[in-house]
């Protein structure tokens, strides 16, 4: 959170204006950037009326915690009050989300999204916001996780009119999920003391929130199978419950108006794609319409086969590739979900398409013309092999080559990386993806980063977490050649050879060798951790704790980095691809390695002046590794501690 006192202190600060000054300045050290001018103007203006609000329901000694981190993603809550129930005596919790809209309609398809003349999009109804807001804090904080019943939650639009939201309650059924206005201000009082004592400090139910531990985020792979049957196993959050809304909505006018659209839905990596795309999935599949998900990616199309469709052979029907539709009829499905769509290609055709078929047709007509409602998930910095083209430029021109209409909902919070803006920010400017250059990385609470001095302290330090009952993983720039796989019984050669130390890389093919795993599974098999992925196996995966070897194809000379076509080993790359795309390319590799790990990553470099400069930028080791006590003290250690066992099942390894 960035600021918490009781409301008696926020009033007086936002009386002479220093609590504005402090939440910026948290602000900026936390995120490494300036708040935007709109969300300052929305502190400014909202949180000295909800702190009067409280003062005059005699709540002063209420604890309220500003701009409270949701845990395992970057989402904030405007605000969590604390204190105790008045009848219960339980510790309780008010979650508020404060808007200053004068008016909003309800969208005329679906009631939890609304129209507000400053957004060109729909956005989420706040009552459903903060609903589900209440359902995420109950899902993923321990002090809570049993009592559901202390949270509740209210939207505060203390500019507006009944009359100017009034179709916005339409929703309103449970105390999760209330909205409160100006003229409706005695109700709004009368509520917060139905919910919270005038008679006792909330500063102790505060720190009990504070302290509780986080659950373990429940893991893609693990409840693909839940998932795609139940919806019940995510909580989705603003823009990615917008998404998901869109997407239905578009496919419900798609079967009644007998016309396309195509919605494309962009976010960088953790923000929530795979999950929103599986949970469409899920309620399209309940609903009837034919739709199926397609990736660019064996690796994840396997799984996802394996783990949803583990007892059921028509969930694994419903996983197919980008190049499954050369011949497929057009309108056949009421819906295509393409996920990882970064990884489009030219075409589908390859050397084992028969002659017949070699059409020349680009593949991204085919994905749109097979579906009523294509949609498409992606990441244009995930691109990592010449030849990928799934921007959201390419997909907006083919749809307008043909005439339909295209929305595009962009992601911002993301999930992985523990929800830390702050380190993904670290990532991008380390590598040159955005502009500033790299900046030294100050630990927060979110994510653990740590630079090793060797592969053998990089795996030792890994070993030690899986033994805590996290996951791990180490993985490594496409450096050095692959083997030819062994015969069964004998060991797997090692491939990635650093000194003294070695380790194989995991296998290519389709079945289990030597106790490794297929290819297509190294990320979700424990047994995966003997073995070095690459980036082919690693993206779109996600584990607790991830070791990234950067080989001399990245190394940092003087004050920049310089990337070595000759050093890498990627057959991907050829003679004709052209240097600034394997510049690109490579830098894009290394990002999506060191954004795999959700509780922690560990790198190291197989050059000096580039270890050097990664010890200047980020926590070394010292003996002990910096952090490595938080790593079982931290909330997620705590989760680990009280709950193995849902740890090991419900991450990957």
């Amino acid at each position: 959170m960035l600021f918490r006192a009781s409301a008696k202190t926020v009033a007086v600060m936002a009386l002479d204006g220093s609590l504005f000054l402090h939440l910026t300045d948290k602000f900026v050290h936390m995120h490494g950037y300036r708040p935007g001018a709109s969300e300052v103007r929305s502190w400014e203006r909202s949180i000295p009326v909800l702190a009067a609000a409280l003062n005059d329901a005699g709540l002063g000694d209420v604890e309220v915690m500003l701009e409270y981190a949701l845990p395992l993603n970057s989402k904030r809550a405007d605000v969590v009050l604390a204190g105790v129930h008045p009848v219960t005596g339980e510790p309780s919790y008010v979650v508020v989300e404060l808007k200053q809209w004068s008016q909003a309609l309800p969208h005329e398809d679906d009631p939890t999204l609304c129209h507000v003349d400053a957004y060109a999009q729909p956005v989420l109804n706040p009552i459903e916001q903060v609903r589900r807001y209440c359902e995420y804090l109950v899902n993923f904080n321990g002090a809570v996780a049993e009592h559901g019943h202390r949270v509740a939650g209210v939207a505060y639009l203390h500019n507006a009119t009944e009359f100017g939201v009034t179709g916005l309650r339409e929703i309103e059924r449970d105390g999760h999920g209330l909205l409160f206005t100006a003229e409706r201000r005695g109700a709004f009082l009368d509520h917060l003391r139905s919910r919270l004592s005038d008679k006792h400090p909330g500063a102790r139910a505060a720190d009990e929130l504070r302290a509780g531990a986080t659950v373990p985020s429940k893991q893609l792979m693990s409840v693909a199978a839940q998932e795609v049957r139940e919806r019940t196993q995510f909580v989705l959050l603003d823009e990615q419950q917008v998404a998901y809304r869109m997407v239905l909505n578009a496919v419900e006018k798609a079967k009644h108006a007998d016309r396309k659209e195509v919605v494309i839905v962009t976010g960088g990596p953790g923000t929530g794609k795979s999950v929103i795309a599986l949970q469409l999935l899920g309620e399209l599949y309940r609903r009837g319409v034919p739709a199926l998900h397609a990736t660019g990616s064996q690796s994840f199309t396997k799984t996802m086969r394996k783990v949803a469709g583990a007892r059921k052979r028509e969930v694994q029907d419903l996983f197919k590739y980008f190049n499954s539709f050369m011949t497929a009829e057009k309108n056949s499905l009421g819906a295509l979900i393409c996920d990882e769509a970064h990884r489009i290609r030219e075409t589908s055709a390859n050397r084992y398409t028969r002659a017949e078929h070699r059409t020349g047709r680009a593949q991204i007509d085919e994905l749109i013309d097979v579906a009523y409602v294509p949609v498409f998930f992606l990441d244009e910095h995930q691109v990592v092999r010449p030849g990928e083209m799934g921007t959201v430029a390419d997909i907006k021109a083919a749809a307008a080559k043909r005439g339909i209409p295209c929305s595009v909902v962009p992601l911002d919070s993301q999930f992985r990386c523990g929800g830390s803006d702050a380190y993904l920010r670290w990532v991008v400017r380390l590598l040159g993806l955005e502009p500033g250059g790299p900046v030294v990385w100050e630990p927060d609470d979110r994510m653990q980063l740590l630079v090793a001095d060797s592969p053998q302290e990089m795996e030792a330090f890994l070993e030690a977490r899986r033994t805590q009952g996290y996951g791990a993983r180490m993985s490594a720039g496409y450096c050095w050649s692959w083997s030819p796989e062994p015969k069964p019984g004998d060991p797997l050669p090692p491939d990635v050879v650093i000194g003294d130390w070695g380790r194989p890389w995991n296998l290519r093919g389709d079945r289990s060798v030597s106790g490794a795993p297929p290819a297509a599974l190294w990320a979700t098999d424990p047994a995966g951790f003997g073995q070095v992925g690459c980036v082919y196996t690693a993206q779109g995966f996600e584990y607790d704790w991830s070791g990234v070897i950067i080989g001399p194809d990245l190394v940092w000379r003087g004050d920049r980095w310089i990337t070595d076509r000759t050093a890498s080993k990627d057959p991907v790359f050829k003679r004709s691809t052209p240097d600034h795309d394997v510049d690109r390319l490579i830098r894009n590799t290394y990002k999506v390695l060191l954004t795999r790990g959700m509780v922690g990553t560990v790198v190291y470099s197989t050059d000096p002046e580039t270890r050097e400069k990664l010890r200047e930028l980020g926590a070394v080791w010292n003996g002990t590794p910096q952090g490595a006590d938080r790593s079982v003290d931290g909330p997620a250690g705590k989760a680990a501690e009280t709950g193995q066992k849902a740890a090991r099942t419900g991450q990957t390894g």
